[in-house]
């Protein structure tokens, strides 16, 4: 396996995280490291930007059944 940069890093640290945990779990993990206040709204808008609540709703209704099922 090649070197990786510290950008490289975390960013596949950030992927296996959601991976493994999901994203809002994910995020909950990296705040409990960091234990600076996180603005979760902001989050949730560029998380979410785009996107309507069915598309949301759909994604999270797939993220379940695969959940239950695997």
């Amino acid at each position: 396996m090649a070197t990786m940069d510290d950008v490289q890093i975390r960013a596949n640290g950030i992927l296996a995280l959601n991976k493994a945990l999901g994203p809002s779990a994910a995020l909950r993990f990296l705040t409990l490291l960091c234990h600076e206040p996180t603005d979760y709204v902001a989050i949730a808008r560029r998380l979410y930007q785009d996107q309507t609540v069915d598309e949301i709703v759909e994604r999270a209704r797939k993220s379940w059944k695969d959940t239950r099922s695997g």
